[in-house]
C-alpha cells in the first residue's frame, strides 16, 4: 500500500513539474526551434526591402515519382507543422517542398509589410523558380488553403494539381455579418497569445476536445514564437495577417479554378475568423464545414470532396495514417486528371 502510494505522489508530481513548465522562448525567426528537416533560406527582394523565406526540400526517400508537392501552412502552423505528411509523400517518391511565408516561423518579420495572398503567391513563386520547379502540386492548409486558391489563380499553368485540407475562406465572414477589427485591436489580441489560450483555443475548434500530447510541440512552437525576444513584431506581423485573411475573401473565385481539386475535410472543423465578437446570430451560421466542404466542391468545376467525419481543422494531425492513405490515393486518381 505503502509502495502504491508513492508510486501515485510521485505520478502527481511529475504531472504537475510537467504543467509548470515554462513556455520556451523562440528568436522572430523560430531560432531555437528544432526542425525536422534541414531548413534553407530564399532571399529576395520585396516591396523595396531584402526578405527571407525559410523553407525545407526534401527529397523523396522511396523511387522518385517525378512530381513535386508545395506545402502551405496555415496561420497557426509551419512548414514544420507538415512533418508526417512530408515523411508519407517522400516515401511514395515525391519530392517536397514546405515553405515559410512571410511574417511567419522561421521567415522575415517585416516592420511594415503590405499583406496580400497575391503578394505571398508571388513570393512563394519567385522561390519555386529559384528551385527550378515550373510545375508542382500545390496543397494548402487552413490560411495556407487560402492562399493556394490564390496561387491557382495566378499561375493556373504551374499547377498540376490543387488538394485544399480545411481550408477557411469557404465563406466571406464578414459579408455574414462578422465584425470588422482594426489592425491595432488584432495586435492587442495577439500580444496577450500564451500557451494555455493557444492549446485551449486549438483544443476547442482543432481537436474537437481531444487533445493528444504530440500536440504540445505546436503549442510550444507558436507559444514560443510569441513569448520570445521579437514578440511585438510577431504581433505586429500576425496583425496584419488577420486583417488579409479577413478582408480578402477567395470564394467568388472558386468557380474559377480549372485544375483538378481534391478538398480534403474534417466535418467537426468549426474555425471562423472572428467569430469570437460575432453577435449570436451571426456566429451561429459561420464555421459548418459539413456543409461548407459540399458547398465549395460543387463550386469547383473538376472537384472531388474526401470528408473525415469527426475530425476537426486538422485531419493529418488528429489521423494521419488514415489521411495520408486517402492523400496519396487522391494524388494517384485526380478528378480530372488532364486539363492542359
Amino acid at each position: 500500500m505503502l509502495k502504491m502510494r508513492h508510486l501515485l505522489l510521485t505520478a502527481t508530481l511529475t504531472t504537475a513539474a510537467v504543467a509548470a513548465q515554462p513556455t520556451p522562448q523562440y528568436g522572430e525567426e523560430l531560432q531555437g526551434f528544432s526542425w525536422p528537416y534541414p531548413l534553407q533560406h530564399f532571399s529576395f527582394s520585396s516591396q523595396a526591402q531584402q526578405l527571407q523565406m525559410g523553407y525545407m526540400d526534401v527529397a523523396p526517400s522511396g523511387k522518385a515519382n517525378g512530381h513535386t508537392v508545395v506545402l502551405m501552412h496555415g496561420k497557426n502552423f509551419c512548414g514544420a507543422t507538415w512533418q508526417q505528411t512530408i515523411a508519407a509523400l517522400t516515401k511514395v517518391g515525391y519530392r517536397v517542398i514546405a515553405p515559410d511565408q512571410i511574417g511567419f516561423c522561421s521567415s522575415t518579420k517585416p516592420t511594415s509589410y503590405q499583406y496580400s495572398f497575391q503578394q505571398l503567391a508571388q513570393n512563394t513563386h519567385a522561390l519555386l523558380a529559384q528551385l527550378n520547379v515550373p510545375k508542382a502540386i500545390i496543397i494548402g492548409h487552413s490560411t495556407g488553403g487560402m492562399l493556394a486558391t490564390r496561387y491557382s489563380l495566378m499561375y493556373p499553368k504551374s499547377v498540376e494539381q490543387l488538394v485544399l485540407v480545411n481550408p477557411i475562406g469557404l465563406e466571406d465572414w464578414k459579408a455574414k455579418g462578422v465584425p470588422w477589427r482594426s489592425v491595432d485591436q488584432w495586435y492587442q489580441r495577439e500580444l496577450k497569445l500564451s500557451a494555455e489560450s493557444i492549446k485551449q483555443y486549438e483544443l476547442k475548434t482543432y481537436y474537437v476536445g481531444k487533445w493528444k500530447p504530440e500536440y504540445d510541440q505546436w503549442v510550444e512552437m507558436l507559444a514560443g514564437l510569441n513569448n520570445g525576444p521579437g514578440k511585438q513584431r510577431v504581433a505586429w506581423n500576425s496583425a496584419l495577417i488577420y486583417d488579409m485573411i479577413f478582408t480578402q475573401p477567395v470564394w467568388y473565385e472558386f468557380k474559377d479554378l480549372l485544375m483538378p481539386t481534391t478538398l480534403m475535410i474534417g466535418t467537426a472543423d468549426t474555425t471562423a475568423i472572428g467569430s469570437d465578437i460575432a453577435p449570436a446570430e451571426v456566429k451561429a451560421r459561420i464555421g459548418h464545414y459539413n456543409l461548407l466542404g459540399k458547398e465549395v466542391a460543387g463550386m469547383i468545376p473538376h472537384a472531388k470532396l474526401i470528408s473525415f467525419p469527426g475530425m476537426g481543422h486538422a485531419p493529418q494531425m488528429e489521423d494521419p495514417g488514415a489521411f495520408h492513405q486517402k492523400l496519396i490515393e487522391a494524388l494517384a486518381h485526380p478528378p480530372h486528371k488532364e486539363w492542359f
